[in-house]
């Protein structure tokens, strides 16, 4: 009846927010991924793999979408159920979608939503200045909330495209600005994407809540990689940050055990995968 209590006593019991928070401070480095379905879910849960995102980037790997614009709330909640029904320890984070979030009411029901209907234990927002308030109202509700800067994949229209941010100092100094920020309305993690290692590194080193890292070079708490991307499943260009842990493996559960030793040892990222 009591799960929770009966998890404690288990050998490897399953993630939660303080697990990530000590893994922080006590310097063990965060490996996650991304998945879309029970099966690979089950995959990366074997792994080792500490966080699952189900990311709006399925509107590009799965979908075949150019951008993840199109992805709706209703599509991550169909597959945020899938990951968690083959999840057993990994924490589970579902992403809130393009313009799923633009006042805090909004916010609020569909992060609801992606908790209740979805499974989903945290939701991620592409945030900044602009989703302070989204953020502290979220936290006021008890909503555990992944905030994403540095590159955001819903905002590429705006920006041109997906480009390395943070190389202006003025911009990297906003940046850990925000970052502090965001933690101090209430983020429980911040995710950094395509950022120059400097950049991850200073925001890492400003807060007290997990920094995981995309393109964010090797100095941040934890590491995130497309699913699809690692297994060399996407095909045509692939972004500087990705490398393919299929090499050399004859399953994929080989090469995502691979991807996790990988980020435990800090033999990933490599220069070849960072940004300056």
């Amino acid at each position: 009846m009591y799960t929770q209590l009966e998890q404690r006593g288990m050998v490897d019991p399953p993630i939660n927010v303080s697990t990530l928070r000590d893994m922080k401070e006590s310097g063990e480095p965060i490996a996650c991924l991304t998945a879309y379905d029970a099966s690979y879910a089950s995959l990366v849960d074997a792994a080792g793999i500490d966080l699952v995102l189900v990311g709006d980037s399925l509107g590009m790997v799965i979908q075949g979408h150019d951008t993840t614009v199109p992805v709706t709330v209703s599509d991550i909640i169909y597959h945020t159920k899938m990951v968690a029904r083959g999840l057993r320890r990994a924490f589970l984070v579902a992403d809130m979608p393009f313009m799923s979030y633009s006042d805090p009411g909004q916010a609020l029901q569909n992060a609801v939503q992606l908790m209740q209907e979805g499974g989903a234990m945290m939701i991620k927002l592409e945030g900044g200045e602009g989703q302070i308030e989204i953020v502290e109202h979220l936290s006021r509700h008890d909503i555990p909330v992944c905030a994403h800067i540095g590159l955001k994949p819903q905002s590429v229209h705006k920006i041109g495209g997906f480009k390395v941010q943070g190389r202006d100092p003025e911009h990297a100094r906003r940046m850990v600005d925000n970052a502090r920020r965001l933690q101090d309305a209430g983020a429980d993690i911040v995710l950094l994407e395509c950022v120059p290692n400097e950049v991850g590194e200073a925001v890492r080193n400003e807060l007290h809540v997990p920094v995981i890292g995309i393109g964010a070079g090797p100095d941040v708490d934890g590491q995130i990689l497309v699913l699809y991307d690692i297994l060399d499943i996407t095909q045509g260009r692939t972004p500087k940050f990705v490398k393919n842990f299929m090499a050399g493996h004859d399953s994929p559960l080989a090469a995502i055990q691979s991807y996790v030793e990988a980020v435990r040892d800090k033999s990933y990222p490599q220069p070849e995968h960072c940004f300056s």
